[in-house]
């Protein structure tokens, strides 16, 4: 069981927006979103983002199963928010997320990469393109994915942006969906959010399929 989201009295302000895909995605109160996965079918468009009244926000398109195993982030127009893409042959798995439909250096957002080879518990850090050392991380995620339990914090302090909790419904087992919702906290862009659970799913994959 993971606890509740919090009432939003609760939520600390953050002293600045957490702007990383765009200002236009950051919103002063908390965002509940329902991330919807059809877990039996290999189609592109197979993974949906809610709010909680089931109005489609974002929905991720994806060459699964293909050597460039790129996904692609539209609103609910269709039209490209981000394109996500593996590195291929790194020794960790890390993904980088460009503007748009581009997928060329100068376009690059954020990377994201596992902290170790061998996990149990999901650790990822995310270094934006404006910090090309990756000394120290901007942002991490951390809990357990198959729980649907992570949360995703600034850099390596203890302050949360937002977190993911699982729910369990009779109709997602029947209709094989994966449902969870995602709490965004205020002013944390929720696109950005969005884009880690898509990278989140893709690095799990394969840990998924039996």
């Amino acid at each position: 069981a993971y606890p509740p989201p919090a009432a939003p009295s609760a939520y600390p302000p953050l002293a600045n927006p957490v702007s990383v895909i765009g200002p236009q995605y950051c919103y002063p109160q908390p965002v509940d979103l329902a991330v919807v996965r059809k877990v039996l079918t290999i189609t592109e468009g197979n993974f949906a983002v809610t709010d909680i009244n089931g109005n489609i926000m974002f929905k991720i398109k994806g060459k699964f199963f293909s050597i460039h195993d790129r996904r692609l982030l539209t609103d609910a127009a269709g039209n490209p928010v981000c394109t996500l893409r593996p590195k291929i042959m790194t020794v960790h798995d890390r993904w980088q997320v460009f503007r748009g439909e581009s997928t060329e250096e100068k376009d690059l957002i954020f990377t994201v990469k596992r902290s170790s080879m061998i996990q149990l518990k999901t650790k990822l850090h995310v270094f934006l393109a404006t910090n090309p050392k990756e000394d120290v991380c901007d942002f991490r995620v951390e809990g357990s994915w198959l729980e649907r339990s992570c949360i995703i914090y600034s850099g390596e302090s203890n302050t949360i942006l937002a977190q993911m909790h699982k729910k369990h419904s009779v109709e997602s087992v029947l209709l094989g969906k994966d449902k969870f919702m995602v709490t965004v906290y205020p002013n944390v862009d929720y696109a950005f959010v969005v884009a880690l659970i898509a990278i989140l799913d893709g690095i799990n994959q394969h840990d998924d399929v039996e």
